[in-house]
C-alpha cells in the first residue's frame, strides 16, 4: 500500500520539517490513521534516532528563539541596565563593550564569579562593568547589600568596592555586629553606614534593581548582560571573551 511505503517519508516531514508541512490526520479514514499510527511505532522503532534528531532541532529553535528575546529585554532596558545613575561601576569605565552583574553576596556562584570576572577585565582591558545589588536568597542578602549600598553614600565608590569585597568573601552570618567589623576593618565609619542602610536612598537603589531584574525576568544570581547578550548563570571567563568578541564582531 502506498501509505506503508510513504510513512518513513511522511514522518520525517512531519517531525523535521515543522508544522507547517504536518500531517493531516484528519483527512485520514479510521482505518487509515489506524494503520499510519503502526508505521510511525514500527519506523520509530527502527529508527531510533529521528527523535533524537527531532529533539535537537527543537531545542536549537528554543535556544535561538531565547536568545533572541533575551536580546529584545536588554534594547528595551538600555539605559537602565548600563547607565542608572547609582550603580557601581569598574573595570574600564570608558571601555567600549559593557558587563552587567546581577549578584546576591551569599551566593555560592556568584563567589565562584569573581575571579573569572577579574580574570576577564584583565585580559581584555576594554569592558566596563556594572554591579547591580540584587538580593534574592534571604534577610541576610539583604542586609549584606544594604549595607554595602550604604557604604558607597557615606563614602564613596572606592569604599564601596572594599566592602563589596569584603562581603564576596565574608563567611560568617551577617548582623549589626559582624557588619561593624567588617568597616572597622576597612578604616570606614560603622556608624554613618550602619545609620545609612535604611535611608530611602538605599532601599531606592535596592527597589529599582528589583524592578529591572523582574522586567529582564532574572530570577537566579549570578546574571549577567553582556554587551546585547543576556548570560543566565555562572560562565568562566573563557566563554565570556568568547561572547563578547561575537558581540563586536556583530557590530562590524
Amino acid at each position: 500500500m502506498i501509505l506503508r511505503h510513504a510513512a518513513p517519508a511522511l514522518l520525517g516531514l512531519s517531525l523535521i520539517a515543522g508544522p507547517a508541512q504536518a500531517l493531516d490526520l484528519n483527512a485520514m479514514s479510521d482505518a487509515e490513521r489506524a494503520e499510519f499510527g503502526a508505521q510511525v511505532r514500527e519506523f520509530l522503532l527502527e529508527n531510533p534516532e529521528v527523535i533524537l534528531e527531532a529533539i535537537n532541532i527543537l531545542e536549537q529553535r528554543n535556544a535561538a528563539a531565547e536568545a533572541a528575546a533575551d536580546k529584545d529585554l536588554v534594547a528595551a532596558n538600555v539605559d537602565e541596565l548600563f547607565n542608572d545613575g547609582y550603580s557601581w561601576i569598574g573595570g574600564n569605565p570608558d571601555g567600549d563593550i559593557t558587563l552587567v552583574e546581577f549578584m546576591d553576596y551569599r551566593c555560592g556562584y556568584c563567589r565562584r564569579a569573581v575571579p573569572e570576572v577579574a580574570q576577564l577585565l584583565e585580559a581584555d582591558g576594554n569592558i566596563r562593568l556594572v554591579i547591580k545589588e540584587f538580593p534574592i536568597l534571604g534577610d541576610a542578602s539583604v542586609l549584606s547589600s544594604r549595607f554595602a549600598v550604604a557604604a558607597k553614600h557615606v563614602a564613596g565608590d572606592d569604599a564601596y568596592k572594599q566592602v563589596h569585597d569584603a562581603l564576596l568573601e565574608f563567611t560568617g552570618e551577617p548582623s549589626e555586629v559582624t557588619l561593624r567589623r567588617i568597616s572597622y576593618g576597612l578604616g570606614l565609619d560603622s556608624d554613618a553606614i550602619i545609620a545609612a542602610m535604611d535611608s530611602d536612598q538605599v532601599t531606592d537603589e535596592i527597589t529599582r534593581t528589583r524592578a529591572l531584574a523582574q522586567r529582564m525576568q532574572i530570577s537566579g544570581t549570578p546574571s549577567f548582560v553582556l554587551g546585547t547578550e543576556m548570560l543566565r548563570g555562572f560562565l568562566p571567563a573563557d566563554q565570556m571573551q568568547q561572547i563578547a568578541d561575537g558581540v563586536r564582531a556583530d557590530r562590524g
